[in-house]
């Protein structure tokens, strides 16, 4: 066991974190605990114009939720501590004067350049070879030819002249040319690279601020991250960032690039229009827009129980090996491997979401889920025991996919039917199907012993004696009772419901039908 291992969940705080997101988290959580590591938090918020005030906020509660909260990140409750681990800050923003000697350094060991092209310059650039029928690419075949902007073609002198004098400029990284660079992916294996296919990229601008390349590789060496485990999208900034490490001449992490999560039609990444357009969240908590008040569904709030978010998610991208698919967190920090992690993208399926909620709420212990079941029951007025409602929940959860569903599956425990399904009162009220169940209740109301078992007993015994079928008595009482053909043993609805309003309940369907 390897207590070095470090590894880093990095988002932008852009907005609410996305399911994909969580899912990054959850794998360096899980790579983290299985090496006896530390799962570090950090915001990347270089990018001040996209910046959501409530985001940050939004993104540590989401990981507390999921059960898997980091070890070293932010202070949650102030913006100005940086937070718990002995590597902060662990915003980028409260580290931004870091940077600039990281650039300074690169440019001193002839790594990197200034280059002043206006964006006017480029674009014309661009349009020229476009015109040519070409690709404009700013690297090795252009970078000295004096078409462009830059310290490689300008004096010292005159390159110092310009950055006092204040003029704009950028730091771009100089990518070597002629070179076959070999990378390694936990996932993907050997990635081979052309050095000539790739561009200077900007590292550093003159307004201080360090693009997401040169930070990222900093806060990764002085955070000391063994294992750079994020999503796909990161994969073609893989040959730079190996090329950073070298040109700084430290260790390079070791990568893992995970698949994508894919649209359940299995083209395409699995976006917020998806989820809009065929009803599921893909977000782990509701998050409300504080711009426009457009509020985002959420697994919370949609009824999906942690433990069961938490296992379907570790399956979109990952598999055992086993034919195991329900995992506690525990059993799933012992089985990772990203060895067993796909290249290919997962296909989200919603229905498979679901059947991991189901799965969990059969396994919830009954109390559990009456507390949460009791919850909505005092939104509708409902005040009763709670050994009653735990006994309400053992007779139906076995139907239900979430808590909420409990209120279809058994409102008839608590409430009056209102009314009757149309079908069945059509297909089992007949004549005489009144005066039968009238009879039904002198026999029910003789009843002392009012347990389950002994009414089925006594009540059975009744209709053999009566010489009708049982089903013509049997369906018509459901109905008077649950309002429809459906719920759990009859008996044990009666026993639950009482004498006295089962009674009610007789008398008025023999009113409202007969």
């Amino acid at each position: 066991m390897n207590s070095n291992v470090r590894v880093r969940f990095a988002p932008s705080p852009t907005g609410p974190l996305h399911m994909g997101g969580v899912r990054t988290a959850l794998y360096n959580y899980l790579f983290a605990k299985k090496h006896g590591g530390t799962f570090i938090l950090r915001i990347e918020d270089t990018d001040q114009t996209r910046y959501v005030a409530n985001a940050e906020q939004y993104i540590i509660d989401s990981l507390n939720w999921c059960g898997i909260p980091f070890d070293e990140g932010p202070a949650s409750t102030s913006l100005s501590t940086s937070g718990k681990g002995d590597f902060g800050p662990y915003r980028q923003s409260e580290r931004k004067d870091l940077y600039k000697q990281y650039a300074d350094e690169l440019i001193a060991n002839e790594q990197a350049y200034y280059a002043f092209d206006t964006s006017e310059e480029l674009d014309a650039h661009r349009k020229q070879h476009e015109q040519e029928g070409k690709t404009f690419i700013y690297n090795w075949h252009n970078r000295e030819k004096g078409r462009l902007v830059n310290s490689l073609v300008l004096s010292e002198e005159e390159v110092q002249k310009r950055i006092d004098s204040g003029e704009n400029y950028v730091i771009r990284f100089k990518s070597p040319q002629d070179e076959t660079i070999f990378l390694e992916d936990e996932i993907r294996g050997t990635i081979k690279i052309d050095t000539n296919t790739l561009d200077d990229k900007v590292l550093f601008k003159s307004d201080g601020m360090p693009t997401y390349h040169l930070a990222n590789i900093v806060d990764d060496h002085l955070m000391e991250i063994s294992h750079v485990i994020r999503g796909e999208e990161w994969l073609p900034s893989l040959p730079l960032h190996v090329l950073l490490y070298r040109a700084f001449g430290w260790e390079s992490p070791k990568f893992a690039h995970l698949p994508l999560i894919l649209k359940p039609v299995g083209k395409g990444k699995l976006s917020k229009r998806d989820g809009d357009k065929l009803g599921f969240p893909v977000f782990p908590l509701a998050y409300t827009n504080e711009q426009t008040n457009e509020v985002s569904r959420g697994y919370r709030e949609d009824g999906y129980f942690a433990d069961a978010f938490v296992n379907m998610l570790s399956f979109l991208g990952w598999n055992p090996g086993t034919e195991q698919e329900i995992f506690s967190l525990e059993e799933l920090v012992e089985a990772f491997d990203l060895k067993r992690v796909s290249k290919s993208g997962a296909k989200f399926n919603p229905d498979k979401a679901k059947w991991f909620n189901q799965q969990y709420l059969q396994q919830k212990e009954n109390s559990v889920l009456a507390e949460n079941f009791r919850s909505l029951l005092v939104e509708k007025g409902i005040e009763t025991d709670s050994s009653y409602v735990e006994r309400v929940v053992s007779l139906i959860k076995e139907r239900a996919v979430f808590v909420a569903d409990f209120w279809d599956l058994g409102a008839f425990f608590f409430e009056t039917p209102a009314g009757y399904d149309e079908k069945a009162a059509k297909k089992q009220w007949k004549e005489g199907t009144g005066t039968l169940l009238d009879e039904l209740s002198s026999v029910i109301n003789s009843i002392e012993d009012f347990s389950s078992a002994n009414i089925e007993t006594l009540v059975k015994e009744w209709i053999t004696q009566k010489e009708v079928g049982f089903g013509k008595v049997m369906q018509p009482l459901r109905l008077s009772l649950v309002g429809a053909l459906k719920g759990p043993h009859l008996f044990d609805i009666i026993e639950m419901i009482g004498k006295e309003e089962t009674l009610h309940r007789i008398q008025k369907i023999i009113k409202e039908l007969s």
